[in-house]
């Protein structure tokens, strides 16, 4: 599947990374074995840097410590993580503090669930507030990573997902989206346009 991957794509300039996994579970089989799949990659495709998903970092009280020994095998370290939904509340994020090894790092998953048009307080699990609320605590966490390349918010817009069925909620989707199925706009898409324009030197229009 990877040699496939990269020879369907490796002319595609949207591509910046090979990603070997995500979120799978700590043990000495499954390290060995991404670990060649990474070798593999790099003989594929000498161009682009190699990552993973990983999920499962340490934690002590405020500070969490990404120890996966994947990451030494890796250039680029891809970090899954939802304080503030699945872990925690929302602010919670702004005391954590995490530590990773000495290489670049992209957050490759936050957020929280929301369905558009539900609203309520900045606590109140899916409403469209408090998907707000995580995402504008999770920037403050976010700022204090020093080796943090990039961010990819979890994700652009609500899709079909047949294990997540509560009702006139989920309803067989995933709703992490920042616009519905229907592309229609949630009130935390403007959160992350002021954050992306502030980081970037633009002014918020």
């Amino acid at each position: 599947m990877l040699n496939e991957m990269i020879r369907r794509d490796r002319n595609k300039a949207s591509v910046i990374f090979w990603s070997v996994s995500n979120e799978t579970p700590r043990t000495a089989d499954r390290t060995t074995f991404l670990t060649n799949l990474v070798y593999e990659a790099r003989k594929l495709d000498a161009t682009r840097p190699i990552t993973s998903a990983l999920i499962g970092p340490r934690s002590a009280g405020t500070t969490v410590i990404e120890d996966d020994p994947l990451t030494e095998a890796l250039d680029v370290i891809g970090q899954n993580e939802y304080v503030g939904w699945y872990e925690g509340k929302p602010e919670d994020a702004d005391t954590k503090v995490w530590t990773f090894p000495n290489k670049p790092v992209i957050m490759t998953e936050f957020g929280a669930e929301a369905k558009f048009g539900n609203h309520g307080a900045p606590n109140q699990r899916w409403a469209e507030e408090q998907q707000v609320n995580v995402y504008q605590h999770q920037f403050t966490m976010l700022e204090k990573i020093p080796q943090l390349c990039g961010v990819t918010p979890w994700i652009l817009m609500d899709f079909r997902s047949p294990t997540r069925n509560i009702p006139k909620l989920q309803d067989g989707y995933n709703r992490k989206g920042l616009f519905s199925e229907k592309m229609e706009k949630k009130l935390a898409v403007d959160v992350l346009r002021k954050a992306y324009q502030e980081r970037l030197g633009a002014r918020p229009k």
